[in-house]
């Protein structure tokens, strides 16, 4: 369904950059941009998602979009992640097509002209694939190890799900269906509005600031990787999880009945009733679970019928005509 959003879609390209804490990155960063994409011949805005910063960006960003009628940027009232801080960003863009990059500079402003080309070939979402990474050993084996995973899990083609660094068509997703860390499973939302193909770009060591990245985040893209498994194949039927697990529960309760009885018969085991009290418990336990999976359908229809919040909160924008939200 085709992207929700505050802006009609009267230009071509839309840059969504989320920052948080990037003071020193921020102003060769829109340089760096804007001097790629005027060289596109497009039009063009570029959207700095200001994540609740705490050292001098704000002040950085209000600064850029001052001297570049261009940039635009949203200041979020407190620090959201960088999942909401990208939808918001889409959520805002005016642009058929859009492109996500890091606020820290690792990700090359002039790849954005190679995955846009490869994006007008039919694809829903070009991903970027850094395949050369400038970051820590240990990183780059955890972050293998877990693209490895998500591949498996969710069979889409891309070495590099983790990479900011990607180009959209603007109805191959929707920014408000993003919660959790699911920025790193952008191409995997993207596939639902079409093909999602995979280019190599550059990637740059840090240059200034700190990263914000480090092993302490893997138990939640564990649990968020557990979710896109569940959302991508029972999103519109969450009954039929439930329904499934319910069938489980009976059989298993059956054969231990089953079980149960023959000990009784050949071996004069009276284990017949904790036999049919398991299988009972059984039972019960399944209709309870699918009366759960009922209500979440009815959850859910209600979602798409009557369900139009966002889940982030905007303190100010600059640069940005003052609409309703």
């Amino acid at each position: 369904m085709p992207m929700p959003t505050n802006q009609p879609p009267d230009l071509d390209l839309s840059i969504v950059i989320p920052i948080y804490n990037e003071e020193e990155n921020i102003t060769p960063l829109v340089e760096d941009v804007l001097r790629e994409v005027s060289a596109l011949e497009m039009s063009f805005e570029v959207i700095l998602v200001n994540d609740g910063s705490s050292d001098g960006s704000a002040e950085r960003l209000d600064a850029a979009a001052e001297a570049h009628p261009e940039v635009r940027v949203i200041h979020f009232a407190c620090n959201c992640g960088q999942t909401l801080a990208l939808a918001a960003g889409m959520h805002e863009a005016g642009g058929r097509t859009i492109v996500c990059l890091d606020g820290d500079r690792q990700n090359d402003p002039s790849d954005i002209g190679r995955l846009i080309e490869k994006l007008e070939e039919g694809y829903a979402c070009v991903s970027g694939w850094r395949k050369d990474r400038q970051d820590a050993g240990l990183r780059r084996f955890v972050s293998r190890v877990a693209n490895s995973l998500v591949q498996r899990i969710t069979g889409v083609p891309v070495h590099d799900l983790g990479c900011t660094l990607k180009a959209y068509r603007r109805d191959a997703l929707d920014p408000r269906e993003l919660f959790g860390e699911m920025h790193r499973f952008l191409a995997v939302y993207a596939m639902a509005g079409g093909k999602v193909a995979e280019m190599v770009v550059k990637h740059h060591p840090r240059r200034a600031g700190i990263s914000k990245y480090g092993l302490s985040r893997t138990a939640r893209v564990v649990a968020d990787l557990l979710l896109i498994r569940v959302l991508f194949k029972y999103r519109t039927r969450p009954s039929h999880i439930f329904a499934n697990m319910a069938q489980y529960m009976v059989a298993g309760g059956g054969i231990l009945f089953v079980l149960s009885v023959l000990l009784e018969l050949v071996f004069r085991w009276s284990l017949w009733r904790i036999g049919f009290i398991s299988a009972v418990v059984a039972v019960v336990g399944a209709c309870v679970l699918l009366a759960v999976g009922v209500c979440c359908e009815l959850v859910m229809r209600n979602r798409y019928l009557l369900g139009d919040r966002l889940q982030w909160l905007i303190a100010r924008r600059v640069n940005f005509e003052q609409k309703e939200l």
